[in-house]
């Protein structure tokens, strides 16, 4: 269960090119196009105003900045691994080089999670945008094909159809996908930045005062009225102070799931060592001096008690500008940034499964290429189960399954960054994580921290989810792995 696949092997296959592999078509500037098109997002256009509205008030900006630092201790971690190992796959074939093939299963498994069902979330509240802009058309689509049977209706076919398209694009050829990939980030950034530029001056600084709301427990726990465990236990945790701050880091959280996809291009990049790296902590710098600037414009704006219940709080503040008529470019941004994010997603998802197939711990089916190069079977798979959970399951649930299979693949890379400085220092790193062993450790404790925060239910269904991978690890892959029969018939895997 624990064999690993040694780091030359990983490295042989990274410099493989022709028929029945991947092809590098990506420079590093796709690589950084991948990374934005990844996290901006549901996360900027609908959970900024949550966050304020429930949790931080304007300062949302300080849960960005506590967000993004977490990540980017995941992201230093990617970076050195993506730099190291420029193999499709991400966290999967990092743990598969350091903590063994069971391990490496279990996160490939896991990464199901955050990809196929992170596609599927944003394809959800895409499809409730794209209802919105028809209706501005006139054209009206019935409540019962935009909600699922759990919530009052019978099938959501607008996210099916994003989901289609886009697999159907993906199969068409990685570089045609980076291509569209690129006009959906240079829209919605654009308006991103059209939105900061037009808002700035219609700030009113009123809606900043106070920047941290006060927290009633907060204030009873510094007059010594109530124990820290009180407090931490009680229903005013959260809600504003700085308990408010912590906690609307974690809602942002999904606004920067996403980054860690451009590991997942490796073997596409034309220069992985260097454009890794530059992908990987590039999107995550850009996104969050926008995501700063955005929330400072958002609740300077409108005073965030406005953006309770709102799904829609970017419309809400841009009112007070006056633009209206940009109301439309608004809502096409929003479709643009949610539309990249299912591609980048599902291209994710492909890569990995397509890694796993070549390793044989999955079907060879998920690694056979079309002319173009694409694991095309594999995108027809997911095609078809991303419909079925965007089409029918809340996106309440399926968020809280994302979060929670991101932040265990973020642990287990960080952990991975630990045991391969001890065990093989003496491995080539075109990108070294800094203040090793300070980085790796921040990342598990902020990791699994958030992990603490998430609903019951997440950990039972993750826990379910698991028990299905590994019944597949037993039943089929442990005796289909390549490194296992390699080494069992003590000869090198072909």
């Amino acid at each position: 269960m624990f064999y690993k696949k040694s780091i030359p092997l990983l490295i042989k296959e990274a410099q493989e090119s022709g028929e029945g592999t991947l092809k590098r078509t990506l420079g590093s500037y796709h690589l950084v196009a991948l990374g934005i098109g990844a996290i901006i997002g549901a996360g900027l256009f609908s959970l900024t105003g949550i966050a304020a509205a429930d949790n931080a008030g304007p300062a949302v900006i300080l849960s960005f900045i506590v967000a993004a630092i977490g990540c980017g201790f995941a992201g230093l971690c990617y970076a050195e691994f993506a730099s190291m190992i420029p193999v499709a796959g991400s966290a999967y074939t990092y743990s598969y080089a350091t903590m063994g093939e069971f391990v490496a299963w279990v996160i490939g498994w896991d990464l199901v999670l955050e990809y196929a069902l992170g596609a599927s979330t944003v394809a959800v509240s895409w499809s409730q945008y794209f209802a919105q802009f028809l209706e501005e058309l006139g054209v009206h689509i019935p409540a019962q094909f935009l909600h699922g049977p759990w919530e009052g209706g019978m099938i959501n076919l607008p996210a099916i159809f994003i989901t289609c398209l886009l697999s159907l694009l993906l199969i068409k050829g990685t570089q045609d996908s980076s291509f569209v990939n690129n006009i959906l980030v240079i829209v919605k950034v654009a308006v991103v930045l059209i939105f900061i530029a037009l808002g700035w001056s219609f700030i009113n600084p009123a809606n900043h005062s106070p920047f941290i709301p006060e927290n009633i427990g907060e204030t009873a726990l510094k007059q010594g009225k109530i124990g820290f465990f009180d407090f931490f236990t009680g229903p005013e945790f959260g809600h504003f102070g700085l308990s408010g701050v912590l906690r609307g880091a974690g809602v942002v959280f999904f606004a920067f799931i996403g980054f860690d996809a451009v590991s997942t291009a490796a073997q596409e990049a034309k220069n992985p060592q260097k454009g890794m790296p530059i992908g990987i902590i590039g999107s995550l710098v850009i996104c969050t001096l926008l995501y700063v600037l955005f929330s400072y414009v958002l609740t300077g704006l409108e005073n965030y008690t406005a953006f309770k219940g709102d799904a829609k709080p970017v419309a809400t503040a841009f009112a007070q500008t006056g633009y209206t008529f940009l109301n439309m470019a608004l809502m096409i941004a929003i479709l643009a940034g949610y539309t990249s994010v299912i591609l980048v997603m599902l291209l994710g998802q492909s890569r990995v499964f397509y890694t796993m197939s070549k390793d044989g711990l999955l079907p060879k089916f998920f690694s056979d290429l079309s002319k173009n190069q694409t694991p095309w079977k594999t995108n027809v798979l997911f095609m078809i189960f991303g419909s079925i959970f965007s089409g029918l399951v809340p996106i309440s649930d399926l968020g809280h399954m994302v979060s929670i299979g991101t932040l265990f693949a973020f642990t287990l890379v960080c952990i991975g960054v630990l045991i391969l400085r001890k065990k093989e220092p003496q491995l080539e790193r075109p990108f070294k994580t800094p203040w090793v062993p300070f980085v790796p450790i921040m990342g598990i404790i902020i990791c699994v921290t958030m992990m603490a925060g998430l609903p019951k239910e997440s950990w039972e269904r993750l826990a379910i989810w698991m028990i299905i991978g590994i019944v597949i690890y037993f039943a089929y892959s442990k005796s289909h792995s390549l490194i296992r029969n390699a080494v069992q018939k003590d000869v090198k895997p072909e």
